[in-house]
Protein backbone atom coordinates (compact mmCIF):
# COMPACT_ATOMS: atom_id res chain seq x y z
CA UNK A 1 0.00 0.00 0.00
CA UNK A 2 1.62 3.23 -0.96
CA UNK A 3 1.01 6.29 1.66
CA UNK A 4 2.24 9.51 0.08
CA UNK A 5 4.75 12.15 1.67
CA UNK A 6 1.62 14.55 2.31
CA UNK A 7 -0.62 11.57 3.68
CA UNK A 8 2.07 10.86 6.09
CA UNK A 9 2.72 13.97 7.41
CA UNK A 10 -1.07 14.17 8.57
CA UNK A 11 -1.08 10.97 9.69
CA UNK A 12 2.05 11.83 12.14
CA UNK A 13 1.51 12.28 16.03
CA UNK A 14 3.99 12.99 18.86
CA UNK A 15 1.90 9.99 20.57
CA UNK A 16 -0.35 7.51 19.85
CA UNK A 17 -2.33 5.48 22.37
CA UNK A 18 -4.28 2.67 21.74
CA UNK A 19 -7.71 2.21 23.66
CA UNK A 20 -9.58 4.81 25.72
CA UNK A 21 -10.51 3.21 29.07
CA UNK A 22 -8.98 3.56 32.53
CA UNK A 23 -5.29 3.24 31.53
CA UNK A 24 -5.67 4.73 28.15
CA UNK A 25 -7.43 8.07 29.51
CA UNK A 26 -4.45 8.45 31.65
CA UNK A 27 -1.94 8.09 28.84
CA UNK A 28 -3.53 10.63 26.44
CA UNK A 29 -3.98 13.12 29.30
CA UNK A 30 -0.90 13.20 30.59
CA UNK A 31 0.80 13.02 26.93
CA UNK A 32 -1.30 16.01 26.26
CA UNK A 33 -0.29 17.67 29.26
CA UNK A 34 3.22 17.44 28.59
CA UNK A 35 2.59 19.23 25.19
CA UNK A 36 2.31 15.91 23.04
CA UNK A 37 0.05 15.96 19.81
CA UNK A 38 -1.74 12.57 20.80
CA UNK A 39 -3.75 10.69 19.02
CA UNK A 40 -6.40 8.18 20.65
CA UNK A 41 -7.74 5.73 19.23
CA UNK A 42 -10.73 3.63 20.69
CA UNK A 43 -12.20 0.48 18.15
CA UNK A 44 -15.76 1.31 19.23
CA UNK A 45 -18.19 4.53 18.95
CA UNK A 46 -17.82 8.23 20.36
CA UNK A 47 -19.38 7.86 24.32
CA UNK A 48 -19.63 11.87 25.43
CA UNK A 49 -20.21 12.57 29.22
CA UNK A 50 -23.67 13.37 30.64
CA UNK A 51 -25.05 13.19 27.02
CA UNK A 52 -24.45 9.56 26.09
CA UNK A 53 -25.94 8.31 29.26
CA UNK A 54 -29.80 7.46 28.14
CA UNK A 55 -30.73 5.19 31.04
CA UNK A 56 -28.90 7.37 33.87
CA UNK A 57 -32.42 9.17 34.65
CA UNK A 58 -35.04 5.93 34.10
CA UNK A 59 -36.51 4.51 36.92
CA UNK A 60 -37.20 0.71 36.72
CA UNK A 61 -41.04 0.60 35.52
CA UNK A 62 -39.27 2.83 33.12
CA UNK A 63 -38.17 -0.50 30.78
CA UNK A 64 -40.23 -2.37 29.07
CA UNK A 65 -39.09 -5.72 30.56
CA UNK A 66 -37.59 -4.13 34.18
CA UNK A 67 -34.04 -4.46 34.73
CA UNK A 68 -34.40 -8.27 33.60
CA UNK A 69 -32.31 -9.74 30.93
CA UNK A 70 -34.75 -11.55 27.98
CA UNK A 71 -34.19 -15.05 26.72
CA UNK A 72 -33.11 -13.86 22.89
CA UNK A 73 -30.51 -11.47 25.78
CA UNK A 74 -28.78 -14.56 26.93
CA UNK A 75 -29.27 -16.28 23.84
CA UNK A 76 -27.38 -14.01 21.62
CA UNK A 77 -24.83 -12.82 24.21
CA UNK A 78 -24.15 -15.97 26.73
CA UNK A 79 -21.26 -14.03 28.14
CA UNK A 80 -22.18 -10.19 28.64
CA UNK A 81 -25.38 -11.23 29.42
CA UNK A 82 -24.20 -12.19 33.06
CA UNK A 83 -22.92 -9.21 34.08
CA UNK A 84 -25.56 -6.56 31.99
CA UNK A 85 -29.07 -5.44 32.27
CA UNK A 86 -30.92 -3.44 30.16
CA UNK A 87 -30.00 -0.56 32.21
CA UNK A 88 -26.36 -0.66 31.02
CA UNK A 89 -26.57 -3.54 27.88
CA UNK A 90 -25.67 -0.44 25.55
CA UNK A 91 -21.90 -0.28 27.30
CA UNK A 92 -21.18 -4.49 26.75
CA UNK A 93 -20.62 -5.77 23.33
CA UNK A 94 -22.27 -9.05 21.62
CA UNK A 95 -20.88 -11.73 21.97
CA UNK A 96 -22.40 -12.84 18.46
CA UNK A 97 -20.57 -9.47 16.80
CA UNK A 98 -17.24 -10.18 18.67
CA UNK A 99 -16.84 -13.75 19.26
CA UNK A 100 -13.75 -15.61 21.10
CA UNK A 101 -12.61 -19.08 21.06
CA UNK A 102 -12.53 -20.38 25.07
CA UNK A 103 -10.42 -23.82 25.36
CA UNK A 104 -11.71 -23.22 28.66
CA UNK A 105 -14.63 -21.61 29.93
CA UNK A 106 -13.61 -17.95 30.29
CA UNK A 107 -15.66 -15.00 30.96
CA UNK A 108 -14.19 -12.23 28.46
CA UNK A 109 -16.21 -8.80 29.57
CA UNK A 110 -15.95 -5.94 27.29
CA UNK A 111 -17.01 -2.19 26.46
CA UNK A 112 -16.10 -1.21 22.70
CA UNK A 113 -16.70 2.50 23.47
CA UNK A 114 -14.87 5.74 24.08
CA UNK A 115 -13.85 5.18 27.98
CA UNK A 116 -14.17 1.26 27.96
CA UNK A 117 -14.92 -0.25 31.09
CA UNK A 118 -14.33 3.13 32.89
CA UNK A 119 -18.00 3.28 32.59
CA UNK A 120 -18.84 0.03 34.26
CA UNK A 121 -15.85 -0.55 36.57
CA UNK A 122 -16.11 -1.59 40.30
CA UNK A 123 -14.14 1.75 41.40
CA UNK A 124 -12.58 0.13 44.10
CA UNK A 125 -9.21 1.26 44.88
CA UNK A 126 -6.01 0.30 46.63
CA UNK A 127 -2.54 0.55 46.66
CA UNK A 128 -0.50 -2.73 46.21
CA UNK A 129 2.04 -3.16 48.92
CA UNK A 130 6.23 -4.62 49.20
CA UNK A 131 4.07 -7.90 50.30
CA UNK A 132 3.32 -7.74 46.89
CA UNK A 133 5.92 -6.64 44.81
CA UNK A 134 7.79 -9.00 47.07
CA UNK A 135 6.14 -12.25 46.41
CA UNK A 136 7.27 -13.46 43.02
CA UNK A 137 10.65 -12.81 44.76
CA UNK A 138 10.08 -14.80 48.20
CA UNK A 139 8.40 -17.34 47.39
CA UNK A 140 10.09 -18.87 43.82
CA UNK A 141 6.68 -18.25 41.83
CA UNK A 142 7.05 -15.98 38.52
CA UNK A 143 9.76 -13.31 37.91
CA UNK A 144 10.41 -10.58 40.35
CA UNK A 145 9.25 -7.50 39.74
CA UNK A 146 11.11 -4.74 38.63
CA UNK A 147 10.15 -2.36 41.02
CA UNK A 148 9.03 -1.62 44.88
CA UNK A 149 6.43 0.53 46.42
CA UNK A 150 8.91 3.01 47.37
CA UNK A 151 9.08 3.30 43.08
CA UNK A 152 5.06 3.83 43.07
CA UNK A 153 4.01 5.58 46.35
CA UNK A 154 4.29 9.02 44.57
CA UNK A 155 2.33 7.87 41.44
CA UNK A 156 -0.23 6.22 43.59
CA UNK A 157 -1.05 9.74 45.37
CA UNK A 158 -0.49 11.26 42.18
CA UNK A 159 -3.38 9.31 40.91
CA UNK A 160 -5.52 9.40 44.23
CA UNK A 161 -5.08 13.46 44.26
CA UNK A 162 -6.67 13.66 40.75
CA UNK A 163 -9.92 10.84 40.47
CA UNK A 164 -11.00 11.62 43.90
CA UNK A 165 -10.97 8.50 46.19
CA UNK A 166 -12.84 8.31 49.67
CA UNK A 167 -11.86 5.79 52.37
CA UNK A 168 -10.32 5.39 55.78
CA UNK A 169 -6.81 5.40 57.27
CA UNK A 170 -6.11 2.24 58.78
CA UNK A 171 -2.07 2.37 59.39
CA UNK A 172 -1.58 -1.44 57.40
CA UNK A 173 1.58 -2.14 56.22
CA UNK A 174 -0.01 -4.74 53.65
CA UNK A 175 -2.77 -1.46 52.41
CA UNK A 176 -0.65 1.07 52.39
CA UNK A 177 -2.92 3.93 53.15
CA UNK A 178 -3.57 6.84 50.34
CA UNK A 179 -4.98 10.47 49.79
CA UNK A 180 -8.39 10.08 50.75
CA UNK A 181 -11.79 12.43 50.68
CA UNK A 182 -14.39 11.40 53.59
CA UNK A 183 -15.12 7.78 53.89
CA UNK A 184 -18.85 6.59 52.77
CA UNK A 185 -20.32 5.46 56.50
CA UNK A 186 -20.68 1.45 57.66
CA UNK A 187 -24.33 1.18 58.83
CA UNK A 188 -25.07 -1.06 61.95
CA UNK A 189 -24.77 -4.49 60.78
CA UNK A 190 -21.30 -3.86 59.10
CA UNK A 191 -20.20 -1.58 62.31
CA UNK A 192 -21.17 -4.98 64.81
CA UNK A 193 -19.06 -6.98 62.66
CA UNK A 194 -16.19 -4.90 62.68
CA UNK A 195 -16.24 -4.66 66.48
CA UNK A 196 -16.44 -8.11 66.67
CA UNK A 197 -13.98 -8.91 63.97
CA UNK A 198 -11.23 -6.73 66.26
CA UNK A 199 -12.35 -7.53 69.15
CA UNK A 200 -11.58 -11.58 68.49
CA UNK A 201 -8.29 -10.84 66.27
CA UNK A 202 -5.83 -7.98 66.76
CA UNK A 203 -4.53 -8.58 63.10
CA UNK A 204 -7.84 -8.14 61.34
CA UNK A 205 -10.29 -5.53 60.45
CA UNK A 206 -13.24 -4.26 58.68
CA UNK A 207 -13.39 -0.94 56.63
CA UNK A 208 -15.41 0.77 54.25
CA UNK A 209 -14.22 0.18 50.69
CA UNK A 210 -12.00 2.77 49.40
CA UNK A 211 -13.65 3.79 45.98
CA UNK A 212 -13.71 6.27 43.00
CA UNK A 213 -16.78 7.71 44.40
CA UNK A 214 -16.68 11.53 45.01
CA UNK A 215 -18.18 12.55 48.50
CA UNK A 216 -17.69 16.08 47.97
CA UNK A 217 -17.16 18.25 44.63
CA UNK A 218 -13.74 17.62 43.46
CA UNK A 219 -12.70 18.52 40.35
CA UNK A 220 -15.34 19.82 38.80
CA UNK A 221 -17.09 16.93 39.32
CA UNK A 222 -19.57 15.12 41.82
CA UNK A 223 -20.01 14.63 44.60
CA UNK A 224 -22.01 11.17 44.13
CA UNK A 225 -25.55 11.55 44.84
CA UNK A 226 -25.58 7.64 46.71
CA UNK A 227 -27.74 6.66 43.23
CA UNK A 228 -25.69 3.44 42.89
CA UNK A 229 -26.68 3.57 39.50
CA UNK A 230 -23.16 4.26 38.38
CA UNK A 231 -22.94 1.28 35.63
CA UNK A 232 -25.33 3.65 33.44
CA UNK A 233 -22.60 6.19 33.19
CA UNK A 234 -22.88 8.99 35.44
CA UNK A 235 -24.12 12.51 34.68
CA UNK A 236 -23.21 14.16 38.20
CA UNK A 237 -19.73 13.07 37.50
CA UNK A 238 -19.79 11.50 40.94
CA UNK A 239 -17.22 8.73 39.98
CA UNK A 240 -14.10 8.72 38.12
CA UNK A 241 -14.33 7.58 34.07
CA UNK A 242 -11.90 8.28 31.24
CA UNK A 243 -15.10 10.11 30.33
CA UNK A 244 -15.96 12.63 33.13
CA UNK A 245 -11.86 13.22 33.85
CA UNK A 246 -8.80 12.25 32.22
CA UNK A 247 -10.47 12.74 27.99
CA UNK A 248 -12.20 15.91 28.81
CA UNK A 249 -8.72 17.39 30.46
CA UNK A 250 -6.69 15.79 27.49
CA UNK A 251 -9.05 17.90 25.14
CA UNK A 252 -8.79 20.89 27.01
CA UNK A 253 -4.95 21.03 26.42
CA UNK A 254 -5.94 21.51 22.38
CA UNK A 255 -3.74 18.91 21.96
CA UNK A 256 -5.47 15.66 21.88
CA UNK A 257 -7.11 14.08 18.28
CA UNK A 258 -9.87 11.07 19.39
CA UNK A 259 -10.59 9.02 16.66
CA UNK A 260 -12.86 6.10 17.60
CA UNK A 261 -14.49 3.76 15.20
CA UNK A 262 -10.71 2.37 14.91
CA UNK A 263 -9.28 -1.13 15.01
CA UNK A 264 -5.75 -1.52 15.28
CA UNK A 265 -4.43 -4.66 13.56
CA UNK A 266 -0.89 -4.25 14.08
CA UNK A 267 2.04 -2.22 15.18
CA UNK A 268 4.35 -1.19 12.35
CA UNK A 269 7.90 -2.18 13.42
CA UNK A 270 10.84 0.47 11.62
CA UNK A 271 13.44 -2.38 10.91
CA UNK A 272 16.28 0.10 10.07
CA UNK A 273 15.69 2.41 13.11
CA UNK A 274 14.80 -1.10 15.50
CA UNK A 275 11.72 0.84 17.08
CA UNK A 276 8.02 1.13 15.90
CA UNK A 277 7.30 3.63 13.43
CA UNK A 278 3.23 3.86 13.86
CA UNK A 279 0.30 1.75 13.75
CA UNK A 280 -2.50 0.38 11.17
CA UNK A 281 -6.17 0.22 11.95
CA UNK A 282 -9.51 -0.19 9.88
CA UNK A 283 -11.91 1.96 10.05
CA UNK A 284 -14.88 0.04 10.96
CA UNK A 285 -17.58 2.10 9.15
CA UNK A 286 -15.93 2.27 6.19
CA UNK A 287 -13.35 -0.76 6.08
CA UNK A 288 -11.10 1.33 4.69
CA UNK A 289 -7.19 0.99 6.10
CA UNK A 290 -5.00 3.60 7.82
CA UNK A 291 -1.69 4.42 8.92
CA UNK A 292 -0.60 6.19 11.72
CA UNK A 293 2.74 7.58 12.95
CA UNK A 294 3.82 8.60 15.95
CA UNK A 295 7.52 8.70 18.31
CA UNK A 296 5.78 6.65 21.04
CA UNK A 297 2.77 4.56 21.35
CA UNK A 298 1.07 3.53 23.93
CA UNK A 299 -0.90 0.07 24.06
CA UNK A 300 -3.45 0.12 26.29
CA UNK A 301 -6.07 -2.22 24.50
CA UNK A 302 -6.67 -3.94 27.62
CA UNK A 303 -4.98 -7.47 28.56
CA UNK A 304 -6.27 -9.65 26.55
CA UNK A 305 -6.84 -7.56 23.27
CA UNK A 306 -3.34 -5.85 23.61
CA UNK A 307 -1.67 -9.67 24.01
CA UNK A 308 -3.73 -9.65 20.37
CA UNK A 309 -2.85 -6.92 18.92
CA UNK A 310 0.85 -7.72 19.84
CA UNK A 311 0.64 -11.60 18.92
CA UNK A 312 -0.74 -10.03 14.87
CA UNK A 313 2.02 -7.85 14.64
CA UNK A 314 4.75 -9.67 13.12
CA UNK A 315 7.62 -9.02 11.22
CA UNK A 316 11.28 -10.73 10.21
CA UNK A 317 12.56 -9.20 13.57
CA UNK A 318 9.59 -10.10 15.53
CA UNK A 319 7.73 -13.40 13.84
CA UNK A 320 6.51 -15.02 16.85
CA UNK A 321 4.88 -11.32 18.31
CA UNK A 322 5.82 -7.55 18.53
CA UNK A 323 8.35 -7.39 21.20
CA UNK A 324 7.91 -11.54 22.17
CA UNK A 325 11.60 -12.17 21.74
CA UNK A 326 11.03 -13.71 25.49
CA UNK A 327 8.79 -16.39 24.62
CA UNK A 328 6.56 -14.44 26.95
CA UNK A 329 3.84 -12.52 25.36
CA UNK A 330 0.67 -13.80 25.22
CA UNK A 331 1.24 -15.96 28.91
CA UNK A 332 1.24 -15.24 32.25
CA UNK A 333 -2.76 -14.47 32.53
CA UNK A 334 -4.07 -13.81 35.47
CA UNK A 335 -8.01 -12.68 37.16
CA UNK A 336 -8.68 -12.65 40.67
CA UNK A 337 -11.29 -15.21 42.13
CA UNK A 338 -14.61 -14.43 43.48
CA UNK A 339 -16.88 -17.20 44.02
CA UNK A 340 -16.50 -18.01 47.72
CA UNK A 341 -17.83 -16.76 50.59
CA UNK A 342 -20.76 -16.77 52.90
CA UNK A 343 -24.32 -15.38 53.96
CA UNK A 344 -25.29 -15.12 57.41
CA UNK A 345 -28.34 -13.20 59.20
CA UNK A 346 -28.75 -10.98 62.20
CA UNK A 347 -31.28 -10.96 64.54
CA UNK A 348 -30.79 -7.32 66.04
CA UNK A 349 -30.93 -4.06 65.07
CA UNK A 350 -34.30 -4.47 63.86
CA UNK A 351 -35.40 -0.43 64.82
CA UNK A 352 -32.68 0.97 62.23
CA UNK A 353 -32.32 0.73 58.65
CA UNK A 354 -30.31 3.18 56.25
CA UNK A 355 -30.96 5.95 53.97
CA UNK A 356 -29.65 6.03 49.90
CA UNK A 357 -27.80 4.13 47.86
CA UNK A 358 -23.93 3.74 48.90
CA UNK A 359 -22.31 2.67 46.45
CA UNK A 360 -20.06 0.61 47.69
CA UNK A 361 -19.16 -2.06 50.40
CA UNK A 362 -16.68 -3.27 52.94
CA UNK A 363 -13.50 -4.67 52.83
CA UNK A 364 -11.67 -6.78 55.39
CA UNK A 365 -7.96 -6.42 54.12
CA UNK A 366 -5.25 -8.95 53.62
CA UNK A 367 -4.73 -10.92 56.89
CA UNK A 368 -3.49 -14.45 56.00
CA UNK A 369 0.19 -15.06 54.89
CA UNK A 370 1.34 -11.61 55.90
CA UNK A 371 4.36 -13.99 56.98
CA UNK A 372 5.14 -17.19 55.19
CA UNK A 373 2.32 -19.08 57.18
CA UNK A 374 3.65 -22.79 56.71
CA UNK A 375 0.04 -24.52 58.54
CA UNK A 376 -1.95 -23.11 55.13
CA UNK A 377 -2.12 -25.22 52.28
CA UNK A 378 -1.71 -21.71 49.12
CA UNK A 379 0.95 -19.26 48.39
CA UNK A 380 -0.43 -15.39 49.09
CA UNK A 381 -3.53 -14.23 50.34
CA UNK A 382 -7.24 -12.50 49.56
CA UNK A 383 -9.20 -10.09 50.56
CA UNK A 384 -13.02 -10.24 51.94
CA UNK A 385 -15.32 -7.81 50.30
CA UNK A 386 -18.84 -7.47 51.17
CA UNK A 387 -22.38 -5.52 52.40
CA UNK A 388 -24.96 -5.86 54.87
CA UNK A 389 -28.31 -4.76 54.21
CA UNK A 390 -31.91 -5.64 55.65
CA UNK A 391 -34.12 -8.17 53.08
CA UNK A 392 -35.82 -7.04 50.89
CA UNK A 393 -39.68 -8.32 49.51
CA UNK A 394 -37.06 -9.58 46.54
CA UNK A 395 -35.59 -11.93 49.38
CA UNK A 396 -38.46 -12.31 50.94
CA UNK A 397 -40.47 -13.20 47.98
CA UNK A 398 -39.71 -17.08 47.66
CA UNK A 399 -40.85 -18.14 51.55
CA UNK A 400 -43.78 -16.38 51.71
CA UNK A 401 -47.34 -17.30 50.88
CA UNK A 402 -50.25 -15.51 50.18
CA UNK A 403 -52.07 -12.99 48.17
CA UNK A 404 -53.99 -9.39 48.92
CA UNK A 405 -53.10 -7.02 51.33
CA UNK A 406 -51.39 -9.52 54.10
CA UNK A 407 -49.12 -10.49 51.76
CA UNK A 408 -48.29 -7.00 50.49
CA UNK A 409 -47.60 -6.04 54.07
CA UNK A 410 -45.15 -9.01 54.69
CA UNK A 411 -43.46 -8.02 51.51
CA UNK A 412 -42.97 -4.45 51.91
CA UNK A 413 -41.86 -4.82 56.25
CA UNK A 414 -37.92 -5.07 56.06
CA UNK A 415 -36.78 -8.51 57.17
CA UNK A 416 -33.79 -9.01 59.64
CA UNK A 417 -30.06 -7.67 58.48
CA UNK A 418 -27.83 -9.48 56.16
CA UNK A 419 -24.28 -9.40 55.57
CA UNK A 420 -22.53 -11.48 51.90
CA UNK A 421 -19.55 -11.34 51.63
CA UNK A 422 -16.67 -13.60 49.44
CA UNK A 423 -12.89 -13.45 48.92
CA UNK A 424 -10.79 -11.39 46.69
CA UNK A 425 -8.19 -13.98 45.94
CA UNK A 426 -4.93 -13.87 44.14
CA UNK A 427 -4.25 -16.17 41.09
CA UNK A 428 -0.73 -17.43 40.64
CA UNK A 429 0.98 -16.52 37.51
CA UNK A 430 1.40 -19.70 35.21
CA UNK A 431 2.67 -19.68 32.46
CA UNK A 432 0.07 -21.82 30.50
CA UNK A 433 -2.60 -19.73 31.35
CA UNK A 434 -2.43 -17.79 27.93
CA UNK A 435 -3.60 -15.71 25.30
CA UNK A 436 -3.05 -17.03 21.66
CA UNK A 437 -4.20 -16.36 17.65
CA UNK A 438 -6.58 -18.82 16.06
CA UNK A 439 -4.82 -19.59 12.91
CA UNK A 440 -8.21 -20.71 11.05
CA UNK A 441 -11.10 -18.19 12.36
CA UNK A 442 -10.91 -14.92 11.79
CA UNK A 443 -13.93 -11.96 12.73
CA UNK A 444 -16.00 -10.00 10.19
CA UNK A 445 -12.65 -7.21 9.57
CA UNK A 446 -10.67 -10.36 8.69
CA UNK A 447 -8.91 -10.55 11.81
CA UNK A 448 -7.97 -13.51 14.11
CA UNK A 449 -10.21 -14.55 16.87
CA UNK A 450 -8.38 -14.42 20.04
CA UNK A 451 -8.33 -18.05 21.85
CA UNK A 452 -8.03 -17.72 25.73
CA UNK A 453 -6.67 -21.11 27.94
CA UNK A 454 -7.28 -20.40 31.61
CA UNK A 455 -7.63 -22.11 34.58
CA UNK A 456 -7.84 -22.02 38.54
CA UNK A 457 -5.19 -24.26 40.09
CA UNK A 458 -5.07 -25.99 43.33
CA UNK A 459 -3.82 -22.96 45.05
CA UNK A 460 -6.80 -20.74 43.68
CA UNK A 461 -8.87 -23.88 45.12
CA UNK A 462 -7.49 -24.48 48.34
CA UNK A 463 -7.49 -20.44 49.22
CA UNK A 464 -11.32 -20.28 48.16
CA UNK A 465 -12.33 -23.75 50.89
CA UNK A 466 -10.00 -20.81 53.43
CA UNK A 467 -12.14 -18.08 52.34
CA UNK A 468 -15.36 -19.64 53.17
CA UNK A 469 -14.05 -21.23 56.36
CA UNK A 470 -12.33 -18.09 58.12
CA UNK A 471 -15.57 -15.99 56.85
CA UNK A 472 -18.07 -18.27 58.76
CA UNK A 473 -16.31 -18.44 61.88
CA UNK A 474 -16.21 -14.52 61.72
CA UNK A 475 -20.16 -14.55 61.12
CA UNK A 476 -20.23 -17.28 64.20
CA UNK A 477 -18.29 -14.95 66.77
CA UNK A 478 -20.11 -12.09 65.79
CA UNK A 479 -23.70 -13.89 66.42
CA UNK A 480 -25.09 -14.39 63.17
CA UNK A 481 -27.65 -17.36 62.30
CA UNK A 482 -28.56 -19.62 59.24
CA UNK A 483 -24.75 -19.17 58.07
CA UNK A 484 -24.00 -20.42 54.66
CA UNK A 485 -20.90 -21.05 52.95
CA UNK A 486 -20.46 -20.71 48.95
CA UNK A 487 -18.62 -21.04 46.28
CA UNK A 488 -20.09 -20.35 42.81
CA UNK A 489 -17.04 -21.58 41.12
CA UNK A 490 -17.28 -18.80 38.28
CA UNK A 491 -14.95 -19.32 35.26
CA UNK A 492 -11.77 -17.52 35.18
CA UNK A 493 -12.61 -14.07 33.99
CA UNK A 494 -15.45 -13.34 36.31
CA UNK A 495 -13.92 -10.70 38.25
CA UNK A 496 -12.50 -8.60 35.48
CA UNK A 497 -9.41 -8.04 36.70
CA UNK A 498 -7.75 -9.93 33.85
CA UNK A 499 -3.69 -9.47 34.41
CA UNK A 500 -0.44 -10.72 32.82
CA UNK A 501 0.59 -11.58 29.00
CA UNK A 502 2.99 -8.56 28.86
CA UNK A 503 4.92 -8.61 32.35
CA UNK A 504 7.29 -6.55 33.57
CA UNK A 505 10.87 -7.42 34.59
CA UNK A 506 13.96 -7.67 35.09
CA UNK A 507 15.37 -9.38 32.65
CA UNK A 508 14.63 -9.58 28.83
CA UNK A 509 14.86 -13.09 28.76
CA UNK A 510 12.29 -13.66 30.63
CA UNK A 511 9.77 -10.83 30.54
CA UNK A 512 8.29 -8.15 27.71
CA UNK A 513 8.68 -4.40 29.45
CA UNK A 514 11.12 -2.70 31.87
CA UNK A 515 10.75 -1.18 35.23
CA UNK A 516 9.15 1.79 33.41
CA UNK A 517 6.22 -0.31 31.50
CA UNK A 518 9.19 0.10 28.14
CA UNK A 519 9.50 -2.54 26.00
CA UNK A 520 12.88 -4.21 26.52
CA UNK A 521 12.92 -4.84 22.49
CA UNK A 522 11.25 -1.49 21.02
CA UNK A 523 12.60 1.12 23.42
CA UNK A 524 9.49 3.69 22.29
CA UNK A 525 6.54 1.43 23.28
CA UNK A 526 5.04 0.95 26.36
CA UNK A 527 2.37 -0.56 27.70
CA UNK A 528 0.36 0.22 31.19
CA UNK A 529 -2.69 -1.43 30.87
CA UNK A 530 -3.02 -4.83 33.27
CA UNK A 531 -1.08 -6.65 30.80
CA UNK A 532 1.67 -5.33 32.50
CA UNK A 533 1.39 -6.91 36.03
CA UNK A 534 3.63 -9.31 36.72
CA UNK A 535 1.75 -10.60 39.72
CA UNK A 536 -1.59 -10.07 40.81
CA UNK A 537 -1.54 -9.40 44.57
CA UNK A 538 -5.58 -9.50 45.67
CA UNK A 539 -6.24 -6.01 45.51
CA UNK A 540 -8.87 -4.37 42.64
CA UNK A 541 -5.78 -3.20 40.41
CA UNK A 542 -7.16 -0.10 38.40
CA UNK A 543 -5.42 2.33 40.91
CA UNK A 544 -1.85 0.37 39.96
CA UNK A 545 -2.50 0.70 35.90
CA UNK A 546 -2.87 4.52 36.68
CA UNK A 547 0.02 4.97 38.83
CA UNK A 548 2.00 2.90 36.76
CA UNK A 549 0.86 4.93 33.76
CA UNK A 550 1.37 8.21 34.95
CA UNK A 551 4.78 7.11 35.95
CA UNK A 552 5.71 5.54 32.43
CA UNK A 553 3.87 8.51 30.93
CA UNK A 554 6.95 11.04 32.84
CA UNK A 555 9.11 8.54 31.75
CA UNK A 556 8.77 8.84 27.98
CA UNK A 557 9.00 12.07 27.91
CA UNK A 558 12.05 12.52 29.51
CA UNK A 559 13.10 9.86 27.42
CA UNK A 560 11.47 11.79 24.14
CA UNK A 561 13.43 14.86 24.74
CA UNK A 562 16.41 13.53 25.63
CA UNK A 563 16.49 12.14 21.64
CA UNK A 564 16.48 8.93 23.27
CA UNK A 565 13.20 7.63 21.84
Amino acid sequence: MYISDKNKQLNTYDAIVIGSGISGGWAAMELCKKGLKTLLLERGRDVKHVVDYPTAMLNPWDFKAGLNNTIKDRETDPVQSTAYSPADKHFYVSDAEHPYVQEKPFNWYRGYQVGGRSLTWGRQCYRLSDLDFEANHKDGFGVDWPIRYKDLEQWYSYAESFIGVSGNRENLPQLPDGEFLTPMELNCIEKHLGDSIRKHDEHRLLTIARVANLTRGWDHRGPCQNRNLCNRGCPFGGYFSSNSSTIPAAMATGNLTLRPFSIVTELLFDEHKQKAKGVRVIDTLSNEVHEFYAKIVFVNASTIATAGLLLNSVSSRFPDGFGNGSGQLGHNLMDHHSSAGAYGVHEAYTDQYYKGRRPCGFLIPRYRNLQDDKSLNFKRGYNIQGHGERQEWMDKAQSIDGFGEDFKAQLTTPGPWTIWMAGWGECLPYFDNKVSLDNFQKDKWGQPLLKIDFAFRENEHNMMTDIQHTSAEMFEKAGFKNIDTFNYNKPGGSTIHEMGTARMGHDPKTSVLNKFNQMHEAKNVFITDGSCMTSSACQNPSLTYMALTARASQFAYEQLKKGEL
